[in-house]
């Protein structure tokens, strides 16, 4: 069933083949973590909160109409699961990147994102210019170190535009926010964003 589409699989699963929902985790697992991850500022918070979406969407399959895609509709679970974690005292506050969890299938790295999403979006991308003298590592290093220093406004337009590759629209349906609101957040995010990336590349290449 490795090859069979999102549908065959969401009606195998209802037709009471639940492995067939285990092949939907396995495919859209890693992109849901990396991306909780930045949401969250922690590993551990975006294992317990990607571990909760995909259990409601389990129990929730039988709601999915097909409307949208099916990851999609998962993200905009683990995205209401991820906010209520955020405001549970004694949620993690830990920066993206910032958590001793650094080892193991689940670690974080913009690479890793880049492997189980396919996308390399170019606003999260520093200067590749052979003068910066930077390799791959320390750029992702970098990236990580300033979407830590955004507001988390900023940091989660970021995220859900660029890594998650959402139109303004969907951003707008997920976060619940005016559409002239995300245009102005996300464009605002992308300045700060680009303007720490400098001073850190600056700082390290000095």
């Amino acid at each position: 069933m490795k090859h069979s589409t999102d549908q065959s699989l969401i009606e195998a699963c209802l037709a009471g083949r639940r492995e067939a929902f285990g092949q939907l985790v396995e495919r859209y697992q890693h992109r849901l973590f990396h991306s909780l991850v930045h949401l969250l500022g922690s590993t551990e918070d975006a294992q317990d909160a990607a571990q909760d979406a995909l259990i409601l969407a389990f129990e929730k399959l039988g709601t999915f109409r097909g409307e949208s895609q099916f990851y999609s509709w998962l993200f905009r679970i683990a995205y209401n699961s991820a906010v209520s974690s955020k405001r549970k005292p004694g949620s993690s506050k830990r920066k993206p990147g910032s958590s001793k969890r650094k080892t193991g299938p689940m670690s974080v790295s913009l690479e890793a994102r880049r492997d189980a999403s396919g996308l390399e979006p170019a606003d999260l991308n520093p200067s590749t210019e052979p003068s910066f003298g930077l390799d791959v590592s320390d750029r992702q290093r970098l990236v990580q170190q300033a979407l830590g220093e955004l507001s988390e406004e900023f940091r989660e337009a970021i995220v859900l535009k660029e890594i998650e590759q959402m139109s303004y629209e969907e951003i707008a349906e997920v976060v619940g926010i005016p559409l002239g609101t995300v245009r102005s957040r996300i464009h605002r995010a992308r300045m700060e964003l680009r303007q720490k990336l400098a001073a850190f590349i600056e700082a390290e290449v000095i």
